[in-house]
């Protein structure tokens, strides 16, 4: 009878042993699964190239939204229409030192002074609509000069300023001359 009960002893597991495995479970979960987040993205970090893109295709985008920048750019906020506050851009903002440009009706680049808002100076200001259009304008900083049009196409960089305006003033002619450009 002893022989049967040491074989029932042998095939189960001991309090331990089922400790060491819960332990050992529960680390793998943790280190491997500690950093995600379910069901919730981080808005990305504005940068030039993807500040229409990251604004109008992010879950809080629901129609009109406009943008300010403040501090040397390196701090944005964000607001649903004209009746609404401010509030801060919960993502990464890189955008430090821009310069924006738009081009006059005689066809010259001039800088853009947006003035303050709560008594500090407003470095970038656009706004994005629901058709997926957003303010056309020429971003310049230390990387590089960046056209953002205000239809269709995506952001591009340039070396220079001046290369960015006559992409924008070709662009504006192919618009101009009987759809050439659709």
């Amino acid at each position: 009878m002893s022989l049967l009960l040491n074989d029932k002893i042998q095939k189960a597991f001991t309090l331990i042993e089922l400790l060491i495995v819960i332990l050992i479970v529960s680390m793998v979960y943790i280190l491997g699964f500690s950093g995600v987040e379910l069901g919730k993205s981080k808005p990305k970090a504005l940068t030039p190239l993807n500040l229409k893109e990251t604004i109008t295709h992010a879950n809080w985008f629901n129609g009109q939204i406009s943008l300010v920048c403040l501090n040397h750019c390196k701090k944005c906020m964000l607001r649903q229409d004209i009746g609404s506050a401010y509030t801060p851009y919960s993502g990464g903002v890189d955008l430090s030192h821009i310069k924006a440009y738009t081009i006059d009706a005689s066809d010259t680049l001039q800088r853009i002074d947006y003035g303050r808002y709560n008594d500090k100076k407003i470095c970038l200001k656009m706004d994005f609509y629901p058709n997926g259009s957003s303010t056309q304008i020429i971003l310049e900083n230390d990387k590089g000069a960046y056209f953002l049009p205000a239809y269709f196409e995506d952001a591009k960089r340039f070396d220079s300023v001046e290369d960015a305006k006559e992409y924008w003033l070709e662009n504006t002619k192919l618009v101009s001359n009987s759809g050439e450009f659709y």
